[in-house]
């Protein structure tokens, strides 16, 4: 948050664990199974040579250099770190009532929210979108080295209508238009609330300024939210058009967060490039999705946790009843899809992160999923184009590719579960050619 920036920044170096350096180091994996996220096989045992924070050449009888870590794969399996394209680095890492304490303290806050960050790449996470709030100083921190954690694709804070699914305001506050004080959650870099063409081209250009990578709109009603029933159509076109023309003057895209077909179809004839969530979506809107080629990225949620309250349980009865119907048209429709968490407020489920992916498995064989949390994750990533923070591939254990790579003990292709307890079969985890946890 905006008001944690100096807090976060100078947060101390014990809070990352010691890493390897990247410039003109070298590590060789020795004796692995490269996982093809392509073709969904392993290939044969063979050796793989990162020299800085890239992959530098695979292939039998590899010659390192003199001073290169060895890291013996005895047959295992390397891949691609994990994707998750709908994260929520602060809001994941915090009970609400946390972050509306009034008596919360920048440092605590934040110190928890660094923390969570180093154990989410400690679970083989090594690069996520961030799909909404404060979260600037948190990746500049990353990138620094101050704090341990995945890459972060940035989005900024929400950008909602009044009364929008990003209308975060307490009972008690009143609109800014009218009585001139921002809220809480507007102050805290949270969201924008943003209202007219004007106010739209300006939360989007707050938001590239800070360093975006793709903007999120909040396009329709949602369950986390108190004024706005799900079936709300959120933004008029104009306004939403407002928003795709500043990000396409960036080279960038909007995600929107909307269930029906309604909002939907609205956002795609306004030119948004991904729908986040998606889940009472229609034959017809699907089948323009694939014509169109706008991405679903879509999740895999559960009917309720006890940290639910009790009206965001009510609410998302209708999205939960309708995510295997919807998911599973959209796969026969060939409409382009990623997968993320949107864990929000509930620190205790983070633990599950990997074990999420494991449900993709009602709709999906190992392979498919496997492609979708690195491979196809990553395409979506780089629709970010020259705002992209990270230059390279992703997703691919391949000559040249970024070296983020995982030495897993076992086949996920013929055990998925091996990837839903990392703390016991992610061996080896490298981010940016740099080891983060060695096990081995």
């Amino acid at each position: 948050m905006r008001r944690w920036s100096i807090v976060l920044l100078l947060l101390p170096a014990a809070l990352a664990h010691a890493q390897t350096p990247a410039s003109g180091s070298e590590l060789l994996f020795r004796e692995v199974r490269v996982l093809d996220t392509a073709r969904g096989v392993l290939g044969p045992s063979t050796d793989v040579l990162v020299r800085g924070n890239r992959i530098a050449a695979i292939g039998d009888g590899v010659q390192p250099s003199a001073s290169a870590r060895v890291i013996e794969g005895r047959g295992r399996t390397l891949m691609p770190g994990l994707i998750d394209v709908h994260w929520h680095s602060t809001f994941t890492a915090l009970p609400q009532a946390d972050l509306l304490a009034p008596d919360a303290s920048p440092e605590k806050l934040t110190a928890i929210v660094a923390a969570e960050s180093q154990r989410t790449l400690l679970r083989g996470f090594t690069s996520v979108r961030d799909a909404g709030g404060p979260i600037f100083e948190l990746k500049a921190a990353i990138d620094a080295g101050k704090v341990q954690g995945p890459r972060i694709w940035p989005s900024g804070a929400f950008i909602s209508q009044t009364a929008g699914h990003g209308d975060m305001r307490q009972p008690h506050e009143r609109s800014r238009r009218f009585f001139g004080k921002p809220s809480m959650a507007e102050e805290m870099g949270a969201t924008f609330i943003a209202d007219g063409r004007d106010e739209v081209l300006t939360a989007v250009r707050e938001n590239l300024r800070m360093g975006a990578s793709q903007i999120k709109l909040m396009a329709g009603g949602g369950t986390s939210s108190a004024y706005d029933p799900i079936d709300v159509t959120q933004y008029t076109f104009d306004e939403l058009r407002a928003a795709v023309e500043a990000a396409e003057d960036w080279g960038t895209y909007v995600m929107v967060h909307a269930y029906t077909a309604r909002a939907v179809r609205r956002a795609i004839e306004a030119g948004v490039k991904c729908i986040e969530h998606g889940q009472l979506l229609d034959e017809e809107t699907l089948a323009l999705m694939a014509e169109r080629g706008v991405w679903l990225s879509t999740q895999t949620l559960r009917p309720s946790t006890e940290a639910l309250d009790p009206l965001r349980r009510e609410k998302r009865k209708p999205v939960i009843e309708g995510q295997a119907r919807t998911i599973a048209l959209a796969k026969r429709a060939g409409v382009r899809m990623a997968w993320g968490t949107d864990f929000l407020f509930e620190p205790a489920l983070n633990t599950e992160q990997n074990a999420f992916i494991l449900l993709l498995r009602e709709w999906f064989t190992p392979a498919e999923i496997l492609r979708m949390v690195t491979r196809d994750n990553a395409d979506l990533l780089a629709l970010s184009g020259l705002r992209s923070p990270y230059e390279g591939r992703l997703g691919v254990v391949e000559e040249g590719a970024l070296a983020d790579l995982l030495l897993v003990d076992g086949d996920p292709l013929q055990d998925l579960d091996v990837i839903a307890d990392p703390a016991r079969n992610f061996a080896v985890i490298v981010k940016d050619g740099r080891i983060v946890k060695d096990a081995d």
